[in-house]
């Protein structure tokens, strides 16, 4: 059983940025897909970033250009760099990762954008 534990999580200005961490507790070199999700008070769930096994990425519309994702085998850590957050990206952020027979998800961190 893999776990999964996210960081870099706080309080930060609009324009601002943070790095969130998802540091996993085996490697994570068999994990194909990797995700990050977040979810604001009162709204679903959405997807934020993708990254595929084949380097290939994929974003939502609303932070393309701002954030990128990105994996770190060596450290068993998938990251998500976000610059220029806005009030909007305030949200509870989960990190996802997929693999053949598995499924695993991170507690959550909160990110919230406020000046």
């Amino acid at each position: 059983q893999v776990q999964l534990v996210e960081s870099g999580g706080g309080l930060v200005q609009p324009g601002g940025s943070l790095r969130l961490s998802c540091a996993a507790s085996g490697s994570i070199l068999s994990f194909n897909v990797m995700r990050w999700y977040r979810q604001a008070p009162g709204k679903e769930r959405e997807q934020v970033a993708t990254l595929f096994s084949n380097g290939n990425t994929y974003y939502r519309d609303s932070v393309k250009g701002r954030f990128t994702i990105s994996r770190d085998n060596a450290r068993n850590t998938m990251y998500l760099q976000m610059n220029s957050l806005k009030p909007d990206d305030t949200a509870v952020y989960y990190c996802n990762m997929k693999k053949q027979f598995g499924d695993y998800w991170g507690q959550g961190t909160q990110v919230t954008v406020s000046s």
